[in-house]
C-alpha cells in the first residue's frame, strides 16, 4: 500500500473503526439463528434511521450526504449487539457514496465528541447504592484573583466524597485537601437540606436525565444559572464539563457528549492538556468574554483526562494566555463511607462527616 492509500479517507475511516472496536466489549459467543440475526438487523437500523433524523438538519436532497454515521452505525441497540455485529463482519454501507459520509461525519466537533458518545455507551454500568460515596482524587491549579490580578496558586491535591443518598441532606460532601478535611454545608437558601439534581448530582439522578440529547440540552439550558453577562449555553457546556469528572451512568454520559455536540460554539482544540501536562483530544468552547474553557480526553482510550480555562483576550486582571483553572482527573471510585479511600478503611476525620 504507496503513502497515498493509506492516507484516504475510506482507510482512516477503516483504522477509526477498528479502534473503536477494540474499546467495545467482547462480542457473545452464541451463535444467532437467521431469524434471530434478521430481527438484530432490523432493529439496529431502524436505531440508525431514527439516530440520523434526531441528528441531522433537513436537506434539500432525497438522500442526505451529511448523515452522521459515525455513533449511526456504531451506537447499538446494545452494547453486545454491536460487538456481535463487528464480531461477524455485517457491513453496512459500502458504497461509496457511504463512505464518503462517513469519512465526513469523522470530521469536526461532531465526529469526536460522538466517538465518545459510542465509547460511553459501551462501558459497564457500576452497582451504585444510595448510602455510599462517590470517591473522587484529582489535582487542581487556579488563579485568585481576589486582588485585582490573576495570581496562579500551586498544584494542589483533592479528594471528595459525595453522598448518593437522593433525600435531602443538610452536609452535602466532605473534601481533604492537603491533608485537611472539610464538610460542605447545603447552599444558602437550601434550609431542609439540598437533594439530588444538578446542584448535588447522585449517580441515580444521572441515571433518570432524558437521554434523548435535544430534550437533556433544553434541560440542562433551563436548570443552569443565568446571568446578563453571560451565555446561557456557555454555562451548559461548563456544566457539562463538570459532569465529566465524576461516575457517570453509560446513557447519560452519551447523551451529554452528544448534547455538548450540539451547543454553538463548540469546536476541537488540539493539544489540550490538563493540569499535569497531559496532552489529549480537546473539545473547547469561548464565551463572549474572553474565556476559554477546554476538555481533555485521552488519545487511546477516551477517558475524560480533566480540563482547563483561560484567557483567549487581555483583561484588567489577566492577559491573553493567562491560566485561570485546571484539573486532571486521577481516580474515580464508589466506596461505602465518607474518608474512605478504595482499596483501604473509612478513616476517622475527626469532624461530622456527609450524609
Amino acid at each position: 500500500m504507496n503513502r497515498e492509500d493509506a492516507a484516504s479517507p475510506e482507510n482512516r475511516n477503516d483504522d477509526e473503526a477498528r479502534h473503536l472496536a477494540r474499546l467495545l466489549p467482547p462480542p457473545v459467543t452464541e451463535d444467532l439463528s437467521p431469524e434471530r440475526f434478521r430481527h438484530q438487523k432490523e432493529l439496529l437500523m431502524n436505531h440508525i434511521d431514527a439516530d440520523s433524523r434526531r441528528d441531522s438538519p433537513a436537506q434539500p436532497t432525497t438522500r442526505p450526504t451529511s448523515r452522521l454515521l459515525r455513533p449511526a452505525l456504531l451506537v447499538p441497540v446494545s452494547a453486545m449487539a454491536l460487538a456481535g455485529i463487528l464480531a461477524g463482519g455485517l457491513a453496512l454501507g459500502t458504497d461509496n457514496e457511504d463512505r464518503t459520509t462517513t469519512a465526513m461525519a469523522t470530521q469536526g466537533t461532531g465526529g469526536l465528541l460522538h466517538r465518545l458518545s459510542t465509547v460511553a455507551l459501551t462501558s459497564e454500568a457500576p452497582v451504585v447504592r444510595d448510602d455510599q460515596f462517590l470517591y473522587t482524587r484529582h489535582k487542581v491549579r487556579e488563579a485568585d484573583i481576589s486582588s485585582g490580578k490573576a495570581v496562579l496558586g500551586p498544584l494542589t491535591e483533592k479528594e471528595g466524597w459525595a453522598p448518593q443518598d437522593p433525600r435531602p441532606l443538610k452536609k452535602i460532601g466532605l473534601t481533604r485537601v492537603n491533608g485537611k478535611y472539610e464538610v460542605s454545608n447545603a447552599p444558602l437558601g437550601d434550609d431542609n437540606g439540598t437533594p439530588a439534581g444538578l446542584s448535588r448530582p447522585t449517580y441515580h439522578w444521572l441515571a433518570s436525565l432524558p437521554t434523548d440529547p435535544d430534550e437533556l440540552l433544553a434541560y440542562l439550558r433551563t436548570h443552569v444559572p443565568k446571568d446578563d453577562e453571560q451565555e446561557t449555553d456557555q454555562f451548559v457546556f461548563e456544566e457539562i464539563g463538570g459532569l465529566l469528572g465524576g461516575v457517570l451512568p453509560p446513557k447519560t454520559a452519551s447523551t451529554l457528549y452528544r448534547a455538548a455536540a450540539k451547543i454553538p460554539g463548540v469546536k476541537e482544540a488540539p493539544d489540550a492538556k490538563d493540569a499535569i501536562g497531559r496532552t489529549g483530544l480537546g473539545i473547547a468552547r469561548e464565551d463572549k468574554l474572553g474565556n476559554r474553557t477546554e476538555w481533555v480526553f485521552d488519545e487511546d482510550d477516551y477517558s475524560f483526562l480533566g480540563l482547563r480555562q483561560y484567557r483567549t483576550k487581555d483583561a484588567p486582571y489577566a492577559k491573553a494566555g493567562t491560566l485561570l483553572y485546571s484539573t486532571a482527573e486521577i481516580e474515580h471510585a464508589i466506596v461505602d463511607k465518607a474518608g474512605q479511600v478504595p482499596g483501604k478503611a473509612p478513616e476517622s476525620t475527626g469532624k461530622q462527616q456527609a450524609g
